[in-house]
Protein backbone atom coordinates (compact mmCIF):
# COMPACT_ATOMS: atom_id res chain seq x y z
CA UNK A 1 0.00 0.00 0.00
CA UNK A 2 1.39 3.87 -0.81
CA UNK A 3 2.32 5.31 2.44
CA UNK A 4 0.52 8.39 1.80
CA UNK A 5 -2.82 6.07 1.77
CA UNK A 6 -1.77 4.27 4.90
CA UNK A 7 -3.96 5.29 8.08
CA UNK A 8 -0.74 4.83 9.74
CA UNK A 9 1.30 6.80 8.27
CA UNK A 10 2.40 9.68 9.76
CA UNK A 11 4.43 12.96 8.16
CA UNK A 12 8.40 12.95 9.08
CA UNK A 13 10.75 16.16 9.25
CA UNK A 14 14.19 14.36 10.05
CA UNK A 15 15.04 10.83 11.29
CA UNK A 16 18.57 11.31 13.02
CA UNK A 17 21.06 9.49 15.40
CA UNK A 18 21.70 11.82 18.71
CA UNK A 19 22.14 12.19 22.27
CA UNK A 20 19.20 12.58 24.58
CA UNK A 21 19.34 16.57 25.94
CA UNK A 22 16.49 15.92 28.33
CA UNK A 23 14.75 14.18 30.82
CA UNK A 24 15.31 10.88 32.46
CA UNK A 25 17.28 9.11 29.70
CA UNK A 26 19.53 12.50 29.20
CA UNK A 27 23.37 11.61 27.44
CA UNK A 28 21.75 8.43 26.10
CA UNK A 29 22.40 7.69 22.48
CA UNK A 30 19.22 7.42 20.83
CA UNK A 31 17.52 7.52 17.22
CA UNK A 32 14.73 10.67 16.95
CA UNK A 33 12.24 10.27 14.54
CA UNK A 34 10.67 14.03 14.34
CA UNK A 35 7.15 14.12 13.32
CA UNK A 36 5.24 17.35 11.81
CA UNK A 37 2.44 19.25 12.88
CA UNK A 38 1.90 20.68 15.93
CA UNK A 39 -2.07 22.45 17.00
CA UNK A 40 0.18 24.08 20.01
CA UNK A 41 1.90 27.63 19.80
CA UNK A 42 4.09 27.22 23.23
CA UNK A 43 6.12 30.24 23.72
CA UNK A 44 9.57 28.41 24.21
CA UNK A 45 9.29 26.21 21.47
CA UNK A 46 12.43 25.73 20.02
CA UNK A 47 11.47 24.05 16.75
CA UNK A 48 8.69 26.14 15.65
CA UNK A 49 9.13 24.28 11.99
CA UNK A 50 8.07 21.26 13.41
CA UNK A 51 4.17 23.16 13.87
CA UNK A 52 3.17 23.04 10.05
CA UNK A 53 2.29 19.86 8.21
CA UNK A 54 3.98 20.83 4.60
CA UNK A 55 5.27 18.70 1.51
CA UNK A 56 9.06 20.00 2.58
CA UNK A 57 10.91 16.60 2.43
CA UNK A 58 11.87 14.50 4.67
CA UNK A 59 15.45 14.60 5.91
CA UNK A 60 17.27 10.73 6.92
CA UNK A 61 20.39 11.39 8.52
CA UNK A 62 22.46 8.41 7.77
CA UNK A 63 25.80 7.05 7.41
CA UNK A 64 26.14 8.03 3.50
CA UNK A 65 25.13 11.58 4.28
CA UNK A 66 21.03 13.64 4.32
CA UNK A 67 19.17 11.98 1.55
CA UNK A 68 15.57 13.43 1.20
CA UNK A 69 12.48 11.42 1.09
CA UNK A 70 8.63 11.46 0.54
CA UNK A 71 7.57 12.90 4.48
CA UNK A 72 4.83 10.63 4.54
CA UNK A 73 5.81 7.14 5.47
CA UNK A 74 4.31 4.42 6.80
CA UNK A 75 6.09 2.63 10.46
CA UNK A 76 7.56 0.40 8.01
CA UNK A 77 9.33 2.73 6.25
CA UNK A 78 10.38 4.77 8.93
CA UNK A 79 11.82 1.80 10.35
CA UNK A 80 14.49 1.21 7.26
CA UNK A 81 15.34 4.97 7.73
CA UNK A 82 15.69 4.46 11.57
CA UNK A 83 18.19 1.53 10.30
CA UNK A 84 19.87 4.04 7.91
CA UNK A 85 20.83 6.14 10.69
CA UNK A 86 22.19 3.70 13.58
CA UNK A 87 25.85 4.01 13.63
CA UNK A 88 25.95 0.57 14.84
CA UNK A 89 24.21 -1.41 16.87
CA UNK A 90 20.14 -0.80 17.73
CA UNK A 91 19.13 2.39 19.87
CA UNK A 92 16.24 3.51 21.60
CA UNK A 93 13.56 5.47 19.53
CA UNK A 94 12.69 8.71 20.42
CA UNK A 95 9.31 9.98 18.98
CA UNK A 96 9.17 13.75 18.94
CA UNK A 97 7.86 16.56 17.15
CA UNK A 98 5.68 18.31 16.98
CA UNK A 99 3.21 16.89 18.87
CA UNK A 100 3.52 13.04 18.16
CA UNK A 101 0.08 12.09 19.58
CA UNK A 102 -1.74 13.61 16.66
CA UNK A 103 -0.61 10.60 14.63
CA UNK A 104 -0.73 7.55 17.01
CA UNK A 105 -1.48 5.18 14.74
CA UNK A 106 2.07 5.41 13.33
CA UNK A 107 3.09 5.22 17.06
CA UNK A 108 1.49 1.83 17.11
CA UNK A 109 2.40 0.95 13.93
CA UNK A 110 6.55 1.74 15.08
CA UNK A 111 5.82 -0.08 18.39
CA UNK A 112 4.89 -3.52 16.35
CA UNK A 113 7.92 -3.67 14.22
CA UNK A 114 10.30 -2.01 15.82
CA UNK A 115 12.27 -5.53 17.51
CA UNK A 116 14.29 -4.98 20.60
CA UNK A 117 14.61 -1.00 20.62
CA UNK A 118 12.88 0.63 22.94
CA UNK A 119 10.62 3.14 22.02
CA UNK A 120 10.27 6.71 23.77
CA UNK A 121 7.58 8.81 23.34
CA UNK A 122 8.05 12.91 23.90
CA UNK A 123 4.89 14.56 24.19
CA UNK A 124 3.16 17.79 25.49
CA UNK A 125 0.32 16.22 27.49
CA UNK A 126 -2.49 17.32 26.15
CA UNK A 127 -4.16 14.67 23.81
CA UNK A 128 -4.79 11.88 26.90
CA UNK A 129 -7.02 9.69 24.56
CA UNK A 130 -4.64 9.74 22.64
CA UNK A 131 -2.09 8.93 25.10
CA UNK A 132 -4.22 6.09 26.24
CA UNK A 133 -4.36 4.35 22.88
CA UNK A 134 -0.19 4.05 22.76
CA UNK A 135 0.96 3.84 25.87
CA UNK A 136 1.20 -0.11 25.71
CA UNK A 137 3.27 0.65 22.93
CA UNK A 138 5.90 2.62 24.61
CA UNK A 139 8.32 1.80 26.65
CA UNK A 140 9.03 5.61 28.29
CA UNK A 141 6.82 8.55 28.57
CA UNK A 142 8.63 11.98 28.88
CA UNK A 143 5.36 14.40 29.62
CA UNK A 144 5.69 17.93 29.20
CA UNK A 145 4.30 20.38 32.25
CA UNK A 146 2.78 23.41 30.35
CA UNK A 147 1.86 26.92 32.00
CA UNK A 148 -0.94 27.32 30.20
CA UNK A 149 -0.10 31.27 30.56
CA UNK A 150 2.91 30.32 28.13
CA UNK A 151 0.70 28.73 25.48
CA UNK A 152 -0.88 30.36 22.56
CA UNK A 153 -3.91 29.93 20.56
CA UNK A 154 -4.54 26.49 19.26
CA UNK A 155 -4.29 26.17 15.55
CA UNK A 156 -5.74 23.46 14.20
CA UNK A 157 -3.48 21.47 11.88
CA UNK A 158 -3.87 22.22 8.06
CA UNK A 159 -2.65 18.77 6.61
CA UNK A 160 -1.68 18.95 3.31
CA UNK A 161 -1.83 15.31 2.47
CA UNK A 162 -3.86 12.98 0.74
CA UNK A 163 -4.69 11.30 3.89
CA UNK A 164 -8.00 12.26 3.97
CA UNK A 165 -9.58 12.42 7.69
CA UNK A 166 -7.39 13.34 9.86
CA UNK A 167 -6.14 10.81 12.22
CA UNK A 168 -6.53 12.24 15.44
CA UNK A 169 -10.07 12.43 16.92
CA UNK A 170 -9.45 14.53 20.16
CA UNK A 171 -9.38 18.54 20.45
CA UNK A 172 -6.79 20.43 21.83
CA UNK A 173 -7.29 22.36 25.25
CA UNK A 174 -8.26 25.99 24.55
CA UNK A 175 -8.82 27.64 28.57
CA UNK A 176 -6.87 26.57 31.66
CA UNK A 177 -9.69 24.48 32.94
CA UNK A 178 -9.29 22.10 29.85
CA UNK A 179 -5.36 21.94 30.18
CA UNK A 180 -5.69 21.22 33.50
CA UNK A 181 -8.13 18.41 32.85
CA UNK A 182 -6.17 17.15 30.28
CA UNK A 183 -3.09 17.01 32.40
CA UNK A 184 -4.46 15.24 35.01
CA UNK A 185 -5.71 12.72 32.92
CA UNK A 186 -2.52 12.62 31.31
CA UNK A 187 -0.38 12.24 34.66
CA UNK A 188 -3.11 9.23 36.10
CA UNK A 189 -2.33 7.64 32.37
CA UNK A 190 1.43 7.65 33.53
CA UNK A 191 1.54 7.21 36.95
CA UNK A 192 2.42 3.62 37.05
CA UNK A 193 4.47 3.69 33.38
CA UNK A 194 7.78 4.24 33.07
CA UNK A 195 7.85 7.76 32.69
CA UNK A 196 9.48 11.27 33.80
CA UNK A 197 7.78 14.41 33.42
CA UNK A 198 9.60 18.13 32.16
CA UNK A 199 8.86 21.76 33.44
CA UNK A 200 10.38 24.35 31.08
CA UNK A 201 11.35 27.57 33.94
CA UNK A 202 11.67 30.70 31.98
CA UNK A 203 12.63 34.43 33.30
CA UNK A 204 9.13 35.68 32.69
CA UNK A 205 7.15 33.65 35.31
CA UNK A 206 6.91 33.64 38.76
CA UNK A 207 6.47 30.45 41.37
CA UNK A 208 2.80 30.47 41.57
CA UNK A 209 3.04 29.86 37.84
CA UNK A 210 4.53 26.78 38.39
CA UNK A 211 2.90 25.56 41.76
CA UNK A 212 -0.72 24.11 40.20
CA UNK A 213 1.63 22.16 37.58
CA UNK A 214 3.73 20.61 40.91
CA UNK A 215 0.44 19.94 42.86
CA UNK A 216 -1.06 18.18 40.11
CA UNK A 217 1.56 15.79 39.65
CA UNK A 218 2.26 15.32 43.61
CA UNK A 219 -1.34 14.46 43.79
CA UNK A 220 -2.18 12.35 40.91
CA UNK A 221 1.66 10.72 40.07
CA UNK A 222 3.98 11.59 42.80
CA UNK A 223 6.17 8.90 42.07
CA UNK A 224 7.12 10.05 38.48
CA UNK A 225 10.11 12.28 38.26
CA UNK A 226 10.34 15.50 37.84
CA UNK A 227 12.82 17.17 35.51
CA UNK A 228 13.10 21.31 35.58
CA UNK A 229 14.84 22.72 32.68
CA UNK A 230 15.67 26.18 32.36
CA UNK A 231 14.79 27.24 28.76
CA UNK A 232 17.37 27.81 26.04
CA UNK A 233 16.97 31.33 25.21
CA UNK A 234 15.11 31.96 22.23
CA UNK A 235 12.41 33.97 20.68
CA UNK A 236 12.66 36.73 22.99
CA UNK A 237 12.00 33.86 26.00
CA UNK A 238 15.11 34.01 28.59
CA UNK A 239 16.63 32.12 31.07
CA UNK A 240 15.35 31.82 34.63
CA UNK A 241 17.42 33.16 37.69
CA UNK A 242 18.97 31.02 40.08
CA UNK A 243 16.26 32.38 42.92
CA UNK A 244 13.46 30.95 40.59
CA UNK A 245 14.88 27.68 40.29
CA UNK A 246 15.79 27.60 43.66
CA UNK A 247 12.23 28.39 44.58
CA UNK A 248 10.20 26.08 42.21
CA UNK A 249 13.23 23.11 43.51
CA UNK A 250 12.33 23.84 47.18
CA UNK A 251 8.47 23.91 46.07
CA UNK A 252 9.14 20.40 44.85
CA UNK A 253 10.46 19.06 47.38
CA UNK A 254 8.03 20.63 49.63
CA UNK A 255 5.22 18.56 48.20
CA UNK A 256 7.27 15.32 48.22
CA UNK A 257 8.63 15.02 44.29
CA UNK A 258 11.69 13.60 43.06
CA UNK A 259 12.87 16.81 41.25
CA UNK A 260 16.55 17.37 39.29
CA UNK A 261 17.61 20.50 37.16
CA UNK A 262 19.19 19.29 33.67
CA UNK A 263 19.45 22.10 30.94
CA UNK A 264 18.95 21.33 27.42
CA UNK A 265 22.53 18.98 27.25
CA UNK A 266 22.40 18.80 23.01
CA UNK A 267 22.39 22.24 22.99
CA UNK A 268 25.65 22.53 25.54
CA UNK A 269 26.86 20.38 23.37
CA UNK A 270 25.98 22.04 20.34
CA UNK A 271 24.57 18.78 18.39
CA UNK A 272 21.06 17.57 16.78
Amino acid sequence: MDATHDSAAAPLIEVFASIQGEGAWVGEPQVFVRLAGCPLRCSWCDTPESWVVGKNPAKVHGLKGVEEQDPWASPFIALTWILSAEPREPRTISITGGEPLMWPGFIRGLGNIKGPRRVHLETAGAHPEALASVLDMVDHVSLDLKPDQDMGPVVPLDVEGPLGERPWGEESPTSSEEWRLARRRCLALIADHDACAKLIISADRGTQDYLPLLEDLAQVAPRIPLFLQPVTPCRGISAPDPSLLTDVVEDARDLGLTVRVVPQVHKTLGIQ
